[in-house]
């Protein structure tokens, strides 16, 4: 939970303040360069203090002692009007073991009950109270609206495309058939997703949870009634004000009930649960088939299977309010008593929640702290113009664009449709896209262990080319003749490999890399960023796949797909640093890395992995980190200075600065390409 209290931040500034200070002394120059600097440093110097006070949240209580810890814990009891004799022992107590959780046997006060207890956070991780599980129904019920509210329209669509008269592979038809699929996701990008944050601040998490699943079952059954094509696109596109709060929402109140060392793993449930509803949209789709018309115009299967998701919809709304509020909004509205009701119901002990409850408030403090003074005007300036934040929206938005280029939605919507072009049946079809959903859901599930074991860029870089192999695949088996039983195999055989790497990779990273990719001075808006990118996306791909399949051909098509994969691993080789088990001092260590050093690394690690291949020999590249860099910045500063000048130069460029730097560090034998990825400036 804490970072080393000892370790010094680096600074962000780097080679370009020394320039700075070499400027601001010269005898040359003038008062309006002077001015010019010193205004820039200022700025940079408000964005560093933003970025020191941010990583101070990784540890408040550091260096903190025990004596000092229980009297901040029993200072804040009795500022939240929690007085009574066992409160006030909880917080003392809590307060302490938020300091230091290292040796609970040190603190006698302790039970045995309460000794017991906080051992088992460690050593039994999933043991924990009913009402803790309960939130985590609501989280599971809530991904599972998410994930029928996307495929329930692949089968539906088979029915209802003839009916409303855009059935035909014309231009028109085409582009109407893919605005009316993907019109939640041109919803979520542009409206949906920016509510998430007045809508919190306005109802809670249970509430926007509550008020979007209302949204998302008034949609769906406003679905099952439509009977144009634009009375359905109305319909789904309201759909999206519900999906948008609700999937940036759900992660986070899940994360925020959570102990810490649960945190991660009932954060990964989202997925997971995601490809479970998409696996019931599909059988949803399969049951209502055979479903005769009983004189309904234009048909009641397809009206079944559009209307069939707003069950799960329906039950979190009868279920939402049973469950506690996040605690942390209670904190964020000065509701402290609330907060703690909240959390001793989700805590065994009432210490347990007392330490959650104190180092949370000890957190929101640190946040205030970090975002003091800062309009959203500037933090949003800032998310482009400091390099440790602009690195992060590179990768983390990159992330969201690849999530959905990497083609898996164009399966998720339309695999109906793709296997009856293939020779499928309709019911083959729906039983085929079914077998897709089973495969997507289960792979999910090692998701849970591999995104920690084997880290985030690592599941990309061994994933992606798999993907791009297996669509390349799925597409060039359209080429076999269609009177082979291999035509219909090697189609479905691709598909079905594809989800196989698709769901413990490009299925989970990208959210979860985006939502510890910034600093939490900027976290919110740096998450609305990136959840709007990922669904501005998905509309382009749902709007664009069936004109593309008419004018690419399937062969074309995933062969399209299949080429953006490349693309992504060369994105992630080169400009995705890894951030597993980071704190966030750590990673603003591993953000605040100049681009350039981030691509070299990659390079360097591509050749080292070749020529390990080769001959079983060389030494890893090491990632490059911002303490790494300016520590190597200090150190250039006194070899250049022991070096002199040359040629009669006062001061030497950058240019030089390096050459010699490196030269140096190639006679120590450090440079990269010798093992050390870091050791060029």
């Amino acid at each position: 939970m804490a970072s080393n209290p000892t370790k010094t931040a680096a600074p962000t500034g780097g080679l370009n303040e020394k320039k700075h200070d070499r400027r601001s002394t010269s005898s040359e120059s003038v008062s309006g360069t002077a001015f010019a600097e010193h205004a820039d440093r200022t700025g940079t110097s408000n964005q560093n203090a933003r970025l020191e006070a941010s990583k101070k949240i990784a540890n408040p209580l550091a260096g903190l002692s025990p004596q000092r810890l229980e009297a901040m814990g029993e200072e804040y009891a009795m500022m939240a009007g929690l007085t009574s004799e066992e409160d006030i022992r909880a917080f003392r107590l809590g307060a302490r073991i938020a300091g230091d959780e290292s040796n609970y046997d040190l603190i006698p006060e302790l039970t045995e009950r309460e000794k017991e207890v906080l051992v088992r956070e460690t050593t039994h991780k999933w043991s924990n109270p009913p009402m803790l599980y309960w939130v985590v129904v609501i989280c599971s019920l809530c991904a599972a609206v998410q994930g029928m509210d996307e495929t329930v329209v692949n089968g539906a669509q088979l029915f209802y495309k003839d009916k409303f008269g855009i059935g035909t592979d014309s231009q028109r038809d085409t582009w109407l058939l893919g605005l009316v699929n993907s019109a939640p996701y041109l919803c979520c990008a542009f409206i949906g997703c920016w509510l998430t944050e007045p809508m919190n601040r306005i109802f809670g998490r249970r509430g926007t949870i509550f008020v979007s699943c209302i949204i998302s079952a008034v949609a769906c059954f406003h679905q099952a009634f439509t009977n144009t094509w634009w009375h359905m696109f109305i319909a789904r596109f309201y759909l999206g004000l519900g999906i948008g709060p609700k999937s940036a929402t759900t992660p986070i109140f899940a994360a925020e009930c959570s102990p810490p060392k649960l945190r991660g793993a009932l954060v990964m449930q989202w997925q997971m649960w995601t490809a479970f509803g998409i696996m019931v949209g599909y059988i949803a789709d399969l049951a209502f088939y055979f479903v005769p018309d009983h004189g309904i115009g234009l048909g009641l299967n397809w009206r079944l299977m559009m209307g069939s998701a707003m069950i799960p919809a329906v039950i979190v709304v009868c279920l939402a309010f049973l469950c506690p509020e996040s605690p942390r909004w209670y904190l964020s509205k000065g509701r402290h008593q609330d907060a703690f009701g909240a959390l001793c119901r989700l805590r065994f002990e009432k210490v347990q929640a007392a330490r959650d409850l104190f180092y949370t408030h000890t957190l929101l403090e640190a946040e205030k702290q970090a975002m003091s003074g800062v309009k959203k005007g500037n933090r949003l300036k800032e998310l482009f113009t400091v390099r440790r934040n602009r690195n992060a929206v590179i990768a983390s938005s990159g992330l969201m664009f690849m999530q959905q280029f990497c083609g898996v939605n164009i399966i998720a919507y339309y695999s109906s449709a793709v296997f009856r072009d293939a020779g499928f049946s309709d019911v083959s079809a729906l039983a085929a896209s079914l077998g897709f959903g089973v495969v997507n859901w289960l792979f999910a599930i090692p998701a849970m262990y591999t995104i920690d074991t084997f880290g985030r860029r690592n599941l990309l870089l061994t994933t992606f080319p798999l993907m791009s192999l297996f669509l390349f695949f799925t597409g060039f088996s359209f080429w076999i003749p269609e009177d082979s039983k291999a035509h219909i195999g090697c189609i479905a055989l691709g598909i079905y490999l594809f989800g196989m790497v698709y769901s413990p990779g490009e299925g989970p990273v990208p959210f979860t890399y985006s939502a510890e990719a910034y600093p939490l001075y900027i976290r919110p808006i740096g998450m609305s960023l990136a959840t709007a990118t990922t669904w501005f996306f998905n509309f382009i791909l749902s709007i664009t796949w069936p004109r593309m399949v008419t004018a690419f051909k399937p062969q074309g098509a995933f062969g399209w797909y299949a080429g953006w994969n490349i693309i992504g691993f060369l994105f992630t080789l080169f400009l995705v640093p890894e951030t597993k088990g980071k704190t966030l001092e750590e990673l603003d260590h591993v953000f605040d890395v100049p681009l350039k050093k981030l691509v070299r690394y990659g390079a360097d690690q591509s050749l080292w992995f070749f020529h390990r291949g080769k001959n079983g020999k060389g030494m890893r590249p090491t990632a490059p980190s911002a303490e790494m860099y300016h520590g190597d910045a200090e150190r250039m500063n006194e070899v250049v200075s022991e070096m002199g000048p040359t040629s009669g130069e006062q001061q030497l460029g950058e240019g030089e600065r390096e050459k010699r730097w490196n030269k140096e560090r190639e006679r120590e034998g450090g440079i990269m390409g010798r093992g050390d990825a870091a050791g060029k400036v």
